[in-house]
C-alpha cells in the first residue's frame, strides 16, 4: 500500500495539510446538462442551499461548475457561466467554513469567481484552453488543479485511446506543471489530476486507479473524481457494455472507487454523494499504514 507524502497547500486565506487525512471535494454543479445532477442546482437558491448542505455533510472543499465538462459537451460563454456561478458564490460569502474551488477553463470566469471568494481554479484543460487563466491564478495566489484530458469534452470519448495511458498521463501531466511553472505559478499551489474518464476506455480508468502510485511520484498534491462515472457503471454492470448501471446505481461502487484511490495516495477526492464518501474515506482512511515513526494502540 502506498504512503502517501504530506503537503501545505497555500491558498490566499488560508493554508490547507494535504496528506494527513484524504480531503473530500463536493461537487456542485450548476449546469442544466450535467452528466449526473444536471439542472438540479440551476436555480442560484436552490444551489447555495446545496452548498450549505455539503458543507454540513462533511465536504472539506466545495467545488462549483458553471459549464459540463461531460463526454460530448459544448463550450459554452464565459457570461454564460458567470451568470451561472456568480449568484451562488455571492450568496455563500461568508456563509461557509470551508474553501471554494471553482471549475472553469476561462480567465475572465475565473477573475469574477475569485473576487467572488473562490480560492482554487479546477482546470480540466490545464491551461490549454485559455492561456491568460495562468496570469489569472499566478496574480491572485489561488490554488490550481491541473487535470489531464485527451482532446476536448466535446471529443475526448471519441478516440483513439493511448496506447499506454499511464504514460500518456504522465506526461501530459508533466507538460501542465511545465505550463504552470513557466507562468511563475508557485509550485505549492498545485494539484495534479489524471481525469478519470476524460478520454479514457473503461479499462484505462480501472489501470490508472491501480498505478496511482506512479502519478504521486510527480511530486505534488493528487486529486482523484471517480464519483458516478460511467465506467463504474460499466464495473457494477459487469463488465459488459450493453449493461451500464445507470447514474441512480452507482454509489457502491463509487465508494469502492473512492477507497481504491485513497490507498493509492489521493490526497483529494471530488465527489458527489459527499455524506456517504465522507464515511468512506473515514474508514480507508483507518486502514492505512501508520506514519514512520508513530506508534497504534493494542
Amino acid at each position: 500500500m502506498f504512503t502517501r507524502k504530506r503537503y501545505r497547500l497555500r491558498l490566499p486565506r488560508r493554508t490547507l495539510d494535504l496528506g494527513q487525512r484524504a480531503l473530500v471535494m463536493g461537487v456542485l454543479n450548476v449546469t442544466p446538462d450535467s452528466f449526473s445532477d444536471g439542472s438540479r442546482y440551476l436555480d442560484s437558491e436552490s444551489a447555495i442551499a446545496r452548498g450549505l448542505e455539503l458543507e454540513r455533510a462533511g465536504a472539506d472543499i466545495l467545488d462549483i461548475g458553471g459549464e459540463s465538462t461531460r463526454p460530448g459537451a459544448q463550450p459554452v460563454s464565459a457570461d454564460t457561466e458567470i451568470a451561472r456561478v456568480l449568484p451562488v458564490l455571492n450568496g455563500l460569502r461568508g456563509k461557509l467554513r470551508i474553501p471554494i474551488s471553482l471549475d472553469t477553463q476561462k480567465a475572465a470566469v475565473a477573475e469574477a469567481g475569485i473576487a467572488a471568494g473562490a480560492q482554487i481554479i479546477n482546470d480540466v484543460s490545464a491551461l490549454r484552453a485559455d492561456p491568460a487563466l495562468a496570469d489569472v491564478v499566478r496574480d491572485n495566489r489561488v490554488g490550481l488543479v491541473l487535470m489531464h484530458m485527451r482532446g476536448t469534452p466535446g471529443t475526448m470519448q471519441h478516440g483513439p485511446f493511448a496506447r499506454g495511458v499511464v504514460r500518456d498521463v504522465l506526461a501530459g501531466l508533466r507538460a501542465a506543471i511545465g505550463r504552470a511553472r513557466r507562468a511563475k505559478i508557485d509550485p505549492s499551489r498545485l494539484i495534479i489530476d489524471p481525469g478519470i474518464g476524460f478520454g479514457k476506455s473503461y479499462e484505462q480508468n480501472c489501470e490508472l486507479l491501480a498505478r496511482l502510485p506512479e502519478l504521486a511520484r510527480l511530486g505534488y498534491p493528487l486529486l482523484v473524481g471517480t464519483s458516478r462515472k460511467v465506467f463504474v457503471g460499466w464495473l457494477v454492470g459487469g463488465k459488459k457494455k450493453d449493461r451500464v448501471a445507470p447514474v441512480e446505481e452507482r454509489l457502491w461502487g463509487t465508494a469502492a472507487t473512492v477507497v481504491a484511490s485513497i490507498f493509492g495516495g489521493a490526497h483529494i477526492v471530488r465527489v458527489h454523494d459527499v455524506a456517504e464518501m465522507a464515511q468512506a474515506v473515514r474508514v480507508a482512511e483507518a486502514l492505512l499504514p501508520l506514519p514512520r515513526g508513530s506508534r497504534g494502540r493494542l
